[in-house]
């Protein structure tokens, strides 16, 4: 490959010409030859059996050099790209300029690169961290939840209290008549969750299992099934069984129980901790997502259209997957929801938008302070990779392209650049206050 042209063109498109010596491109078209042969029918020869010269004669002279030219083309444009220096993001537009067995090929692509975009300050940038305080209450509802799942599910001697779990067969009356979806049989039901209309779970509360009894109630003015709405409506009840969760005692032996701590303080002190230390992690998040604002509200420059449509497609792909995790297509989900593709593919347009942005931006910044990832960098990147995928290090190398992955780790090192130059004050909110 020889590059020939390269040139900036207008609304960030670039033109390379290249050329394909004489020498790789005969070569090319013998090989397309040989490949594309059996395709051809010629009169007196059996399929595949023609010399090369009949086909020639019969379908053009050029017959095999499209097919030897998409053969070369792809790494004689890599090569192009990589001595340009240009960086693509999208497919290029090619056209043959010339293309003959005594010269070779010579051969134009117009692609879209990524934009040089201007930023402006970046450095003394002013950011208040807001640390949340961890409260009491905040421990003792963990620990709720906690004493919540461990809980054991018996069966209540005497009569049903609110939050009992019950079983109960039902069939509902207006005006002495059955009306349609009024009855259900074993239906579990937990008094007070609001799962039935106003007043039937309260009637249930008092009631022992095998009795039956009279629920007395009168639907919502708002009903959904507009035929009961308003209405007074009886139902007979049966109360099949009663239960109830038993809560474990909040002292050590839970604590020993449900954790690695042998004390119920010792448990709570390292729910605390966690706690805290994830307020500072979410606390340092919005310190760097407002300086990152900051420099993005400086920035200059015209991004390509195609840069968010490529970013829409990433998203759409990441969120195809974890649907098929749950064993959904992406077809059928939008038909759930009632969507189509492009209204599903609007909604990522803004969050796509702003990831550009900040890749831009923060490239920029890299970019201005000659921050690069060192060889060190990557290996310890590689190690990290193999240890969360609990993979070999060597396989993870033969997978991760090592010089986006430098890309990314300068990126995350221009973060902490511009966090290190900026002008940070500590709030301690309490998070009752904030409520």
């Amino acid at each position: 490959m020889n590059l020939v042209k390269n040139e900036k063109l207008e609304n960030n498109s670039h033109e390379l010409q290249f050329s394909i010596d004489a020498v790789t491109f005969s070569a090319a078209v013998d090989k397309a030859f040989k490949k594309e042969v059996a395709k051809y029918n010629i009169p007196g020869f059996r399929k595949g059996k023609a010399p090369r010269h009949m086909i020639e004669k019969m379908y053009g002279a050029d017959v095999f050099y499209y097919p030897a030219i998409n053969d070369l083309f792809p790494e004689a444009y890599d090569e192009a790209v990589k001595e340009s220096g240009i960086e693509p993001v999208d497919r290029p537009e090619v056209e043959v300029v010339s293309a003959n067995l005594n010269d070779g090929v010579v051969l134009k692509a117009v692609v879209t690169v990524k934009p040089e975009m201007k930023i402006g300050t970046y450095k003394g940038l002013k950011a208040t961290k807001k640390v949340h305080t961890v409260e009491d209450s905040a421990v003792d509802a963990e620990i709720a939840r906690m004493q919540d799942r461990n809980s054991r599910i018996i069966t209540r001697e005497g009569a049903a209290e609110n939050g009992d779990i019950t079983d109960i067969d039902f069939e509902g009356f207006v005006d002495g008549v059955a009306f349609e979806g009024g009855k259900g049989e074993h239906f579990p039901l937990t008094l007070g969750s609001g799962q039935f209309i106003p007043g039937f779970e309260d009637q249930i509360v008092g009631h022992s299992a095998g009795e039956e009894f009279d629920v007395n109630v009168t639907f919502p003015e708002q009903y959904q099934a507009e035929a009961l709405a308003g209405k007074a409506a009886v139902f007979k009840v049966k109360l099949n069984e009663v239960k109830h969760k038993e809560l474990p005692t909040l002292d050590d032996e839970f604590a020993k129980d449900v954790s690695e701590y042998d004390t119920l303080d010792e448990l709570k002190a390292s729910i605390r901790k966690g706690m805290e230390e994830q307020a500072e992690k979410e606390a340092e998040l919005e310190v760097e997502n407002d300086l990152v604002d900051q420099v993005i509200a400086t920035m200059e420059g015209e991004i390509p259209p195609v840069m968010i449509e490529t970013r829409i497609d990433e998203m759409v792909r990441d969120f195809e997957y974890r649907l098929q995790q749950q064993g959904l297509r992406l077809q059928d989900y939008l038909k759930y929801m009632g969507g189509d593709v492009q209204k599903f593919r609007d909604g990522f347009k803004e969050q796509a938008e702003k990831q550009v942005k900040i890749r831009l931006a923060l490239e920029a910044v890299a970019k201005a302070e000659n921050i690069e990832a060192s060889q060190e960098d990557f290996d310890n990147e590689v190690k990290r990779i193999a240890e969360a995928y609990k993979m070999e290090e060597e396989k993870v190398r033969g997978i991760v392209p090592e010089a986006e992955v430098k890309k990314d780790l300068a990126v995350n090192k221009a973060i902490d650049f511009v966090k290190s130059n900026a002008e940070i004050t500590t709030e301690t909110v309490s998070e009752e206050k904030a409520e």
